[in-house]
C-alpha cells in the first residue's frame, strides 16, 4: 500500500496574505451591515437622572405621591400585593419599611408603616407589642408625647416586662407633666435596671418639677385669694361711698369695672388695706384731641394737685404755654343726664366723685381740661349732649 502523500505545511508568507484577506473579508461584512443608532438605552444628556430611578441604583426612597418608574412600581406591586404575600410577610415588609425610615429620619414615614403592619392580625402579643412601642418611639421623636404615650401603654399591656416601653412610658409622661405617672413608671423601670443612668435622672428631674408645680400652684392660689379678698375689700368701698355707675351691674360683674381704654385696662379700681380707693384715670384735652392718664389716682388728692403733675412739664402740643392749674378749668360728663358739670379743683377725687352727678363709665373717671374762658371751652359746654336717659 502507498504511504499517504505528506500534506505541505503554509509558508510564513501565506499565513501573512491569509491573515490579510481575512481581515479584509470581516472588514467587509462589518461595512455591510445596516447602519442603525441604538435606541434602547438611557439618554446621553440625561444617563444619571435614568440610573438614579432604576432600584438597583437609587440612593433615595420616592416620596409618597412621587411618580414611579414602571420597573419600581412592579418591584412595589410585588412586595404590597395581598395575593403575592400573606399577612405575615405584609406586617413584616411594613415593619421593615418602619425601620428603614426610623434610621433615615423620616418619622411620618415610619408612623404610616408602622400604622400599616398593625392592622393585619397577625403574631403574638410580643411581636404587636414591638410595633406599638416602634410607633411610640416614632411619636416621641415627633413630639407627638400623648400618642407616643398610648402606644408605650399598649406594649406595657401586651408584654408586662417590655422595659424599654416602659421607659418610653416614662418619658412621654414628663413630657405631659404627668408627673406621677412618670414617677411610677420610673419606679417600676428601675426594679429591674436599678442603676440606669437615664431613669435615675428622669425620675430625679421629676421629682423637682413636681415640688416647682406645686410651690407655683400654692402661690398663684394665694394670689388669687388675695385678688379675691381686694375685690370683695373694693366692692364694699364702693357701696360704702354709694359710687354711681352708667352699668347698673357693675359691682356684680368685673368685667364692668375692668376698664376698657389701653392704657389702664390692668389698672381696676382697688381698695388698698386702708380702704383708700385708687382710681384709673383719664383727662382729655379736647382742643388737641389729646389725652392723659393716671393708672392709680388715691382718692385723697386734690384735682388741683393732679394738675400740678399734670402740667409739671408743659403738654408738647401747647405751643402757647396756656395750660396751666391757675389757668384751666376741669369738666366732667353725665351721659345719663346729657350734662357738662365743672369741677371744684380744691376738692378730692373721693369728694368729686361723691358728687350726685358724678358717673363713672367703664370703671373709670373721665375728666375734660381746658383752657378758662376760651372758645374750646364754651363749644365744650354747649355742645348738644343726647341723655341715655337711664335711672339710677
Amino acid at each position: 500500500m502507498d504511504p499517504a502523500p505528506h500534506k505541505k505545511g503554509l509558508s510564513d508568507e501565506d499565513r501573512l496574505k491569509l491573515a490579510a484577506q481575512l481581515d479584509k473579508d470581516l472588514d467587509a461584512f462589518i461595512n455591510s451591515l445596516e447602519k442603525k443608532r441604538y435606541t434602547e438605552g438611557w439618554p446621553e444628556d440625561r444617563w444619571e437622572e435614568e440610573m438614579a430611578k432604576h432600584p438597583f441604583f437609587m440612593n433615595r426612597s420616592p416620596e409618597p405621591g412621587e411618580e414611579l418608574s414602571p420597573l419600581m412600581e412592579g418591584l412595589q406591586q410585588l412586595k404590597y400585593d395581598p395575593l403575592e404575600n400573606t399577612e405575615q410577610e405584609l406586617a413584616d415588609t411594613y415593619k421593615e419599611d418602619g425601620k428603614f425610615y426610623m434610621q433615615h429620619r423620616k418619622f411620618r414615614m415610619a408612623v404610616l408603616s408602622y400604622t400599616e403592619a398593625l392592622r393585619y392580625k397577625v403574631g403574638d402579643a410580643e411581636y404587636k407589642a414591638i410595633l406599638y412601642n416602634n410607633r411610640s418611639a416614632a411619636n416621641y421623636l415627633l413630639k407627638n408625647y400623648r400618642t407616643s404615650l398610648q402606644d408605650a401603654q399598649k406594649a406595657l399591656q401586651l408584654k408586662p416586662d417590655y422595659e424599654k416601653a416602659r421607659l418610653r412610658a416614662a418619658q412621654c409622661a414628663s413630657a405631659l407633666d404627668r408627673f406621677e405617672l412618670c414617677i411610677e413608671l420610673c419606679d417600676a423601670f428601675l426594679q429591674t435596671n436599678p442603676t440606669d443612668a437615664s431613669a435615675i435622672e428622669l425620675r430625679k428631674t421629676c421629682v423637682a418639677r413636681k415640688q416647682k408645680q406645686q410651690r407655683d400652684e400654692r402661690k398663684a392660689a394665694q394670689k388669687e385669694r388675695e385678688r379675691e379678698a381686694q375685690l370683695q375689700r373694693t366692692h364694699e368701698e364702693l357701696r360704702k361711698r354709694a359710687v354711681k355707675f352708667e352699668e347698673p351691674d357693675a359691682l356684680s360683674d368685673e368685667q364692668k369695672l375692668r376698664p376698657r381704654l389701653a392704657p389702664l385696662e390692668d389698672f381696676m379700681v382697688n381698695a388698698d388695706a386702708d380702704g383708700v380707693l385708687h382710681w384709673p384715670a383719664v383727662f382729655c384735652y379736647p382742643e388737641f384731641h389729646t389725652t392723659d392718664f393716671q393708672q392709680q389716682l388715691s382718692e385723697d388728692t386734690r384735682m388741683d394737685q393732679v394738675l400740678d403733675l399734670l402740667f409739671e412739664e408743659p403738654l408738647e402740643c401747647d405751643k402757647d404755654r396756656a395750660y396751666r392749674t391757675s389757668t384751666v378749668a376741669v369738666y366732667y360728663e353725665n351721659r345719663i343726664l346729657g350734662k357738662a358739670y365743672p369741677v371744684n379743683v380744691a376738692k378730692t377725687i373721693q369728694q368729686i366723685v361723691a358728687e350726685k352727678t358724678f358717673t363713672v363709665f367703664q370703671g373709670t373717671l373721665t375728666f375734660y381740661v381746658l383752657v378758662k374762658g376760651s372758645s374750646h371751652e364754651d363749644s365744650f359746654i354747649n355742645q348738644t349732649r343726647i341723655p341715655l336717659k337711664r335711672e339710677f
